[in-house]
């Protein structure tokens, strides 16, 4: 150093290796976001609310998007349905689609089976006989 001047870079021959930290979002409590709404909402008629904003380093775009919040959770619990939670067991869903394959099912087997009744008929009466079935495969 001369005269109490720094030494720069270039005279160090390296710069500093020391990395910073990433800057990290700011969060705030719900508690803290009530209470400055409450301190703007009666601030409103005298004109501060650029002060209390200046003060605490927010937004305006910040205080909105804090009053949509309380908006909504308010909306969210007055929509809310009142009385005991449905107690409907999840398993009916599934046994009502099964019931209901089970009869189409029934259906197209009932349909085969005429079909094929309507077919040894025919060979019948053109005289060529079916073989019959084993009971083993008939059931």
């Amino acid at each position: 150093m001369i005269d109490g001047q720094t030494v720069g870079i270039s005279e160090l021959g390296s710069p500093d290796p020391e990395v910073t930290p990433k800057a990290k979002r700011r969060s705030f409590s719900a508690s803290y976001k009530k209470r400055i709404l409450a301190e703007v909402d009666a601030a409103v008629g005298s004109g501060s609310i650029g002060e209390i904003l200046r003060r605490e380093g927010i937004y305006s775009s910040t205080l909105a998007n804090w009053r949509k919040e309380r908006d909504s959770a308010i909306d969210s619990r007055f929509s809310q349905k009142r009385g005991p939670e449905s107690k409907r067991n999840p398993l009916t869903a599934e046994n009502e689609k099964l019931r209901r394959q089970n009869l189409r099912l029934q259906e197209e087997l009932r349909k085969a089976e005429i079909i094929i009744d309507v077919q040894k008929k025919v060979a019948m009466l053109l005289g060529r006989p079916l073989p019959p079935v084993p009971d083993s495969e008939n059931s």
